[in-house]
């Protein structure tokens, strides 16, 4: 089995060479990839925090990465649900967060690795949010270099935008847009 390392670098050149993107699903059989997740996420602070089982990060080991892989390859691993918590806002209040469990969290960033390794090269690069190396600072850092004659910015932030959309709605156009992709009806 090829390195994480290999795969990754595999994946961006065929994201950054426009190429197909197959057989993706066989890359989460791949211990290497759990392991540099882990390296990845371990220590961040929400790592011992446990979700709705009483898994942590300090539980992980290479047996429990095997487990985990073996329910890929049956196609029977299954996210648990997320321990809902309130936590309180800057401003005032409470959001309300989800904390899944470890395995949820491992399995979550092997597959951010795998999407962001291919889709990475593929973006704008006037797309700042969310991305690796990029932000806040590095799109204002464009706007002074680029946008020179521009005298207003509007900024807006939609309340609870994302928690408020209908799921099912949005399943809908996705679908709608596969069909069309694909040549399906």
């Amino acid at each position: 089995m090829q390195s994480a390392e290999a795969v990754l670098g595999i994946l961006r050149e065929r994201g950054r060479r426009g190429l197909p993107l197959e057989e993706l699903y066989r890359q989460m059989f791949n211990p290497g990839l759990y392991l540099l997740a882990w390296g990845r996420i371990h220590s961040n602070s929400g790592a011992m925090t446990p979700g709705v089982t009483a898994e942590t990060a300090s539980g992980m080991s290479a047996a429990k990465i095997e487990e985990i892989i073996a329910h890929m390859r049956a196609e029977r691993y299954r996210f648990a649900p997320v321990r809902r918590v309130s936590i309180p806002k800057k401003s005032g209040g409470r959001r309300p967060l989800g904390v899944p469990t470890w395995s949820d969290k491992l399995v979550g960033e092997v597959m951010r690795l795998l999407l962001e390794a291919y889709y990475e090269p593929r973006f704008s690069e006037q797309s700042h949010g969310f991305r690796p190396g990029r932000g806040c600072h590095t799109a204002l850092a464009e706007i002074d270099h680029v946008w020179k004659g521009t005298t207003w910015f509007i900024e807006a932030d939609i309340r609870d935008c994302f928690g408020s959309l209908d799921h099912d709605v949005l399943l809908g156009i996705m679908a709608e847009d596969r069909t069309s992709t694909t040549g399906g009806s």
